[in-house]
């Protein structure tokens, strides 16, 4: 097996850009992952449970609530980064089978190679383009479906369609759970758009975000929660709500004002999400 890398930063080239791993000086085996100086991921290889990022956090919650305690499910991972909610959905999932999708294969060699995973895991990585995996994959095979892709610091645009949302739908099984880290602000156009998009194949839907960039005070990532089936939104809004960096959950009436007037994305008018401000995510 690799040795995980000595404490000292790590400099790429990848296919989308530049990938920098950079040692957490407060955590003896924990690192952040950029691209481009944008974040895409942090991972404490000695506890692949700690969640260093909100949305990341945030996701973790919406899968405890979507899985039945002691469930063994199959998940479909869109994005891969440095695997971090795949490690942690091992260690506390334990039996779960994982299929990870990455189009970047200069980043997969990369997380390979400096932050391997453990033996026995049951993750899977597959190098390949997120939608074109999913047009192909096994109709119903995935208990949840969990998209965390970007493009630099944009979702593509060819993930933001009702095309796509119906190639999700068809891969999950009638119960299951999509879950997507989106981010935007105010006047929340791409967002709204993808909520919209949504709420034409799935029944359900809920939104989990902090209050100060609901509020349109911040550019910031807000995770989409969409079934067939009912949402726990009170045990998601306990969870959330208590967590070290508390969010809201929004559904039902306070969600469709939200949506308003918004209407599904189309492939043909598609575009990527927007690009976050300068300094949006805290790092340059």
């Amino acid at each position: 097996m690799n040795e995980p890398p000595s404490a000292l930063p790590v400099l790429r080239d990848v296919d989308q850009g530049t990938a920098k791993l950079m040692p957490d000086v407060d955590r003896e085996r924990a690192w952040l992952l950029t691209i481009d100086g944008a974040p895409q991921s942090y991972v404490d290889l000695d506890d692949p449970a700690h969640l260093e990022f909100e949305y990341a956090r945030r996701l973790a919650h919406a899968v405890d609530c979507a899985v039945p305690e002691g469930g063994a499910p199959r998940v479909l991972h869109l994005g891969g980064g440095a695997l971090t909610l795949p490690r942690r959905i091992a260690l506390t999932l334990p039996g779960a089978r994982q299929d990870v999708v990455e189009a970047d294969r200069g980043l997969i060699a990369l997380v390979d190679e400096h932050l391997p995973l453990p033996g026995g895991s049951g993750i899977t990585v597959h190098a390949a383009d997120a939608r074109a995996w999913l047009e192909a994959a096994p109709e119903r095979s995935a208990d949840v479906l969990i998209a965390d892709v970007f493009g630099g610091s944009r979702v593509p645009a060819h993930l933001t369609s009702v095309g796509y949302a119906r190639a999700a739908e068809r891969v999950l099984r009638p119960d299951g759970t999509y879950l997507a880290n989106l981010a935007d602000g105010a006047p929340f156009t791409f967002l709204r758009s993808q909520l919209a998009t949504f709420a034409t194949v799935f029944e359900e839907l809920a939104l989990i975000a902090e209050p100060a960039v609901l509020r349109g005070r911040r550019f910031g990532n807000a995770v989409l929660v969409a079934s067939h089936r009912e949402i726990d939104t009170a045990r998601l809004a306990r969870r959330t709500a208590a967590d070290a960096f508390p969010a809201r959950v929004e559904h039902g009436a306070s969600l469709a004002r939200l949506i308003g007037d918004a209407r599904p994305v189309r492939d043909e008018d598609a575009v990527a999400s927007p690009r976050p401000p300068d300094g949006a995510f805290g790092i340059g």
